[in-house]
């Protein structure tokens, strides 16, 4: 079980707790010897000494059982939660290591819910196996065998009782099983739900769509109640199945062994101590039963925790060079193809791009523009071609080193909870110098210096203390930042007022060592660009200056007129 290679490295602690709780259980086997001596020596005799020494006798019994449990408590939970927090650091440490089409598959709400939530149900079963699943078979198997040292053919009585019970107990957790399943699903539903619900309130607002949503999530949790309901009627019987079995076996009890009193071959002590043993397999079954409910769970929630550990990125970092030396040929893209799961993408591309050289990408939705950079930096690797940086396939590189002459600034402007300089220096070390230069380049600069507190001014989750505009040139400003050899910038101005753009635009031209990537919906952004690459259904249409693609090609004049049209807006 993959489970062990976590609770090894506490192994101690586990097996501590369970030995705790063996003597527990040892101690409540002595209970019912010690009551029928009580019955059969006190009260039959009326000695009175006798009855208060027993009655200390069995205060120490709790008051000892009472410790151990407590001991057992203690290592349970340090055992579950040390447990727990391993799971989640891999977790989160494979997560981190995944590509973007393994992100794709799991998706980000599945993987919440199965670091919060299905680890919470594997930490669960680790404590109850350390405290009850010890302390239930040694009761049953105890209570049989002192059953058996008072009376063989009453014992009888238990092992029968104890095999129905356990066939009725086996086939309702396998009728069981695969609502589990089920209901974890339903419950990364719900969680995605909630995110695009939250994500996009402002949206949903604006369009009063509240109460479709509201329905949609309605919809989802009555599936993931009504799941819940109906294992739960599953899992009802349990009990009932259990006190009536047992029950009917302490009533056979009591009347055959009443036959044995008769004759002497049995006291009314040893009776009571029979029934206390009946009960003490009761209540173990019942225990039992309901870590079995916990166990069904956890068997769900383990898939799911050990799809997340044992997904394998498709991109693989086995390259040999830590160094990456410049070359004219900075970027080549020979015969490049890709395609997603269901969908191709980009269709033979063959290009190249020289250092320093500013490439403007514009196409329609779908053209394949974000896909087609997001292959230079390995997020993906291609279906069939190569590519190539400084005259090496980039699968010769080590991810970090390639990784790290490459800043990117994506569609979706992403800013992490802290400060501005935070954000800022994910990449490096703060520098004044360099930091005032890339505020100054992505625009930054004057709002940044009239916040009170500058860059130390607080960024909230997702940066919404800021407008869109503000936080597009933030992450721009943290690409320039890293100091990559290659800045790669999807469609990441459309926030920005024209006179912004055209600032912007006007200050990446001075980085003339720095090779750039320009990908835009606007003809105006990418004028000034040194040639701009026309996508239409994953192929190249055009390669080549402004003022020539206007003259060759179609698709590129196309979408300028219809920028730059008289009857509509002007855009230029």
């Amino acid at each position: 079980m993959k489970l062990l290679k976590y609770v090894k490295e506490y192994k101690y602690s586990a097996s501590l707790g369970f030995i705790f709780k063996i003597f527990e259980a040892a101690l409540e086997l002595c209970v019912p010897v010690v009551m029928a001596s009580v019955i059969d020596k006190g009260i039959g005799h009326h000695n009175t000494n006798y009855i208060l020494k027993c009655g200390l006798v069995l205060i120490g019994l709790a008051l000892c059982g009472y410790l151990f449990a407590l001991v057992c408590q203690w290592y349970a939970s340090k055992t579950s939660q040390s447990v727990g927090t391993a799971l989640r650091k891999d977790m989160y440490h494979q997560i981190n290591q995944y590509d973007d089409a393994a992100l794709d598959r799991l998706t980000a709400p599945s993987l919440v819910t199965r670091l919060i939530n299905d680890v919470v149900q594997i930490q669960l079963a680790v404590a109850l196996t350390i405290r009850l699943t010890s302390r239930a078979p040694f009761l049953m198997i105890g209570s049989l065998f002192m059953a058996f040292m008072i009376s063989g053919s009453l014992s009888m009585i238990f092992v029968v009782g104890a095999i129905i019970l356990a066939v009725s107990m086996l086939s309702i957790t396998v009728l069981s099983m695969p609502y589990f399943a089920r209901i974890q699903k339903l419950l990364d539903k719900i969680a995605l739900i909630a995110r695009e619900n939250l994500k996009g309130v402002r949206v949903i607002r604006a369009f009063s769509n509240q109460e479709y949503e509201t329905n949609r999530f309605h919809q989802e949790t009555k599936n993931q109640k009504d799941e819940q309901v109906k294992v739960g009627k599953i899992q009802a019987m349990l009990n009932p199945f259990t006190y009536l079995i047992v029950n009917f076996a302490i009533i056979i009890i009591i009347y055959a062994s009443g036959f044995q009193i008769n004759v002497g071959t049995l006291t009314q002590g040893e009776v009571i101590a029979l029934v206390n043993y009946m009960n003490s397999i009761l209540q173990a079954l019942i225990v039992f039963a309901n870590v079995l409910s916990t166990y069904n769970k956890a068997t769900a929630s383990y898939e799911r925790i050990f799809e997340v550990l044992e997904t394998k990125s498709q991109v693989q970092d086995e390259g040999i060079y830590e160094t990456m030396v410049l070359q004219d040929k900075m970027i080549e893209f020979d015969d490049v193809s890709f395609g997603y799961t269901n969908k191709d993408v980009l269709h033979h591309l063959n290009f190249t791009i020289k250092k320093g050289e500013t490439v403007g990408i514009i196409g329609g939705t779908g053209a394949g523009k974000s896909t087609l950079v997001s292959l230079i930096g390995r997020n993906y690797d291609v279906t069939s071609g190569q590519i190539k940086i400084a005259g090496r396939r980039i699968q010769d590189y080590k991810l970090a080193t390639l990784r790290k002459h490459i800043s990117y600034v994506l569609q979706n402007t992403a800013l992490i909870s802290g400060t501005i300089k935070e954000n800022l220096c994910m990449s490096l070390p703060y520098q004044e110098g360099v930091v005032n230069q890339a505020l100054e380049v992505s625009q930054a600069k004057e709002f940044v210096s009239l916040l009170p507190q500058g860059l130390e001014s607080p960024v909230v989750q997702g940066g919404k203390n800021f407008s869109g505009g503000q936080r597009q040139r933030l992450t721009i400003a943290r690409a320039l930042v890293k100091q990559g050899d290659i800045l790669v910038l999807d469609d990441c101005s459309s926030a920005l007022d024209y006179a912004t753009d055209a600032a912007l635009q006007k200050q990446l031209q001075q980085l003339k060592d720095v090779t750039k990537i320009v990908i835009s919906q606007r003809t105006s952004s990418l004028k000034r660009c040194d040639r701009i690459m026309v996508l239409y259904h994953g192929e190249i249409v055009g390669f080549d200056s402004h003022d020539q693609l206007l003259k060759d090609c179609v698709v590129y004049k196309e979408i300028y007129e219809s920028q730059n049209s008289k009857d509509g807006d002007y855009h230029g």
